[in-house]
């Protein structure tokens, strides 16, 4: 069975946050940054941690790796699979430059005091998704009562899915929860060990439809914003000291990653290809149409790759403590920044064959 980025990860507890960050502060060498460069010398290097294995959400960073587009900037970008430690931590004691995240593990992190900063989102709405196999008699959030939610015991998948139930006129308490961790939930549902799981559209539902055959349905996250809160969820981070010591490096980054998705928006086949070079261990009908799927996703229709909105990040926030998971408001205008975007529209995206 191969690994797939089935899931959004769970928030860490800011607890567990400040255990990490010091660990990995112990395991950092002395801080060193990649070596300084300005695209005509020594190429700068560059490690980026991503969030999950390969996948297509990724698919412009490997488009810019493999067209040689961080080259054109002077970096030499080694792209390594997440630490055991989370990627924030990593980030922050200079052990990598850059991350992808996501702001449900990012904002906790602040919290925690760990400096990182989120620079550009992969997406700019959270195509998270409740899993169910169509004859389940599932319709609508409050249907959802009576069956039973497989996934990783978190807090916020618990208050996502209660807050759903009840904003839909239904009772929460007549959900049932259980932890299966990190298992095939296809698989999972089948053998009716439960009833729906939290899953990237773009990726388990397309992969069960699209692979494996199988009828299933969705709930998208993004279809429920007048119960839940829209996020960035994947995000490219990095530190506050790369920003105030390195600024050139974080501009230079995103731009080569930029000219990446802009590729994966307008040429998602050829995206798909260079995906599927570096990671050949993908499933080949996966990765392309995930990537297809993608490519009308990655930026919003004449707005530029990458841009955050303060709204988001405000309302998510404030989501997270009127929870209970976070403990006081942070300053969410402080945990994004879009000053080192290119500025320029992205392309318009090909002719999708991906609903």
């Amino acid at each position: 069975m191969h690994r797939t980025p089935t899931r959004l990860r769970r928030a860490l507890t800011v607890p567990a946050l400040l255990a990490l960050v010091v660990a990995a502060g112990a395991c950092s060498s002395d801080g060193d940054q990649a070596s300084g460069g300005d695209g005509r010398g020594e190429p700068r290097e560059v490690t980026l941690m991503l969030n999950w294995t390969p996948n297509a959400q990724h698919a412009g960073i490997y488009a810019a790796e493999e067209l040689g587009y961080y080259e054109d900037v002077g970096i030499d970008l080694e792209i390594v699979e997440p630490a055991a430690t989370g990627v924030e931590p990593v980030v922050a004691t200079g052990e990598a430059e850059f991350g992808i995240a996501q702001a449900e593990s990012l904002l906790p992190a602040r919290a925690a005091g760990v400096p990182v900063v989120s620079i550009a989102t992969l997406l700019p709405h959270n195509d998270s998704s409740l899993m169910f196999l169509a004859d389940a008699g599932i319709e609508r959030p409050r249907d959802l009562e009576d069956h039973t939610y497989g996934g990783y015991g978190g807090s916020l998948e618990t208050e996502l899915i209660n807050r759903l139930v009840e904003c839909d006129g239904g009772d929460p308490s007549r959900v049932e929860f259980v932890e299966v961790g990190n298992v095939d939930y296809l698989t999972g549902m089948q053998r009716d060990r439960f009833d729906f799981a939290w899953v990237f559209n773009g990726w388990d539902a397309l992969r069960a439809d699209t692979v494996d055959g199988v009828d299933v349905e969705t709930l998208p996250f993004i279809e429920y914003e007048d119960c839940i809160p829209d996020w960035y969820t994947p995000l490219l981070l990095t530190s506050e000291d790369t920003v105030a010591d390195d600024p050139e490096l974080v501009e230079d980054f995103l731009d080569a990653t930029a000219r990446g998705y802009a590729l994966a928006i307008s040429d998602p086949q050829q995206a798909a290809d260079l995906l599927l070079a570096a990671a050949p261990e993908l499933d080949r009908a996966l990765g392309e149409a995930s990537t297809d799927y993608h490519a009308e996703r990655f930026a919003e229709e004449g707005a530029p790759w990458g841009v955050q909105e303060a709204q988001v990040w405000s309302d998510f926030g404030d989501f997270l403590v009127d929870a209970g998971l976070l403990e006081e408001a942070l300053d969410t205008d402080a945990a994004f920044t879009d000053e080192f975007l290119p500025t320029d529209p992205a392309p318009s995206p090909a002719s999708s064959t991906t609903p």
